[in-house]
């Protein structure tokens, strides 16, 4: 047998309109290739249950592992689209994602981090303040995560809310889920001073600054922390296209940096601020926009056609804009920018 036959062949992978390629060997998820490799693959879970990571396969074939329905339907399946983080090469593959960042994307490093500070925004919101080392330097973009590794090995992904010219530490906003490994630490055991294994920067959601368009800022629950690193970069930039931020909770409680907010429109005369809360009871005493944070931007932007949209948080709320954005309020698909958080039981954010 020669060489060339015990060889493990390599299938390629193109991604357009990026002109990123790489390899995948046999066996092995798209995703988790593109990632080994340094390229900036939109995900959430890698697991195949938000559906971040759907894109459109251009030509070549694959085999999808384990996935929800609601991530990738059959139809959605039928009509030529794959999730990434489970389609297993069959031959070299052509994809469409117009998420990912083209070549000179900023380097993705594992470093140490010591925990500078620990402050409670809510009862189960921990900011947490993140000191790198001193000798080495660490550039990402406004809206992208890191990634924590724990000793088992496992993952915990959580986005920058600091723009990065507030750095040099990063700030992270951190959900208490009970019975997760590590927010049951934080919130738990963890103290100052600790030290923690990070990995990033990772995502493709930023700002994209060569559009004028209007902006429509999206978030529920902690998925606020990249748009708030978001609009500390406009605000440094200089960007003057008009913003709404629209910031979905359950209760006025989890709206954990309202006062915060606030005092930016102070700073920022193009942006405006709509909070949104699902489940007020009497005692909140709340008189502001209730339902689901995406209902309210369609009631207030019927025609989405001449937008941009960035959206964080939960799955079913990112999911659900997008489908309702684009088929109702008529937004390009292209001009849809998303992070899903997924809880620790779904091994994500």
């Amino acid at each position: 047998m020669t060489s060339s036959e015990t060889a493990t062949p390599l299938f390629s992978v193109l991604v357009q309109p990026s002109g990123r390629t790489f390899n995948v060997g046999v066996g092995e998820a798209v995703l988790a290739a593109g990632i080994r490799q340094g390229i900036g693959l939109p995900y959430g879970c890698k697991d195949g249950a938000c559906g971040s990571c759907k894109c459109k396969l251009v030509s070549g074939q694959v085999v999808h592992g384990a996935h929800q329905s609601k991530a990738l339907s059959s139809e959605e399946e039928a009509s030529g689209h794959v999730l990434t983080c489970c389609a297993v090469p069959q031959s070299d593959l052509v994809l469409e994602s117009r998420q990912v960042t083209e070549i000179g994307a900023l380097p993705i490093k594992k470093m140490p981090t010591r925990v500078a500070s620990m402050v409670k925004k809510s009862p189960d919101v921990m900011a947490l303040q993140l000191q790198l080392p001193a000798n080495d330097t660490f550039g990402y973009r406004a809206g992208q995560y890191i990634e924590f590794i724990l000793r088992d090995g496992s993952r915990r992904s959580y986005s920058m809310a600091n723009a990065p010219h507030l750095g040099p530490n990063i700030e992270l906003h951190i959900r208490h889920m009970p019975g997760g490994k590590f927010t049951d630490h934080v919130f738990g055991a963890m103290k100052e001073k600790e030290i923690l294994r990070v990995e990033g920067p990772y995502g493709s959601f930023f700002l994209r600054e060569d559009s004028r368009k209007p902006i429509i800022l999206l978030a529920s629950g902690t998925g606020f922390a990249p748009i708030k690193a978001l609009i500390e970069h406009m605000q440094h930039k200089d960007i003057e296209r008009p913003v709404t931020l629209y910031w979905g909770a359950r209760r006025p409680e989890d709206l954990y940096m309202d006062d915060w907010v606030k005092e930016q429109l102070k700073r920022l005369p193009h942006l405006r601020y709509v909070p949104v809360v699902s489940d007020a009871t009497a005692e909140d005493t709340w008189t502001g926009r209730t339902g689901f944070v995406h209902r309210a931007v369609l009631q207030d932007f019927p025609d989405l056609s001449a937008h941009q949209v960035y959206a964080c948080g939960a799955p079913i709320v990112v999911e659900s804009a997008r489908a309702d954005f684009t088929t109702l309020a008529k937004l390009p698909a292209e001009e849809y920018f998303a992070d899903s958080f997924t809880s620790e039981a779904d091994k994500a954010r």
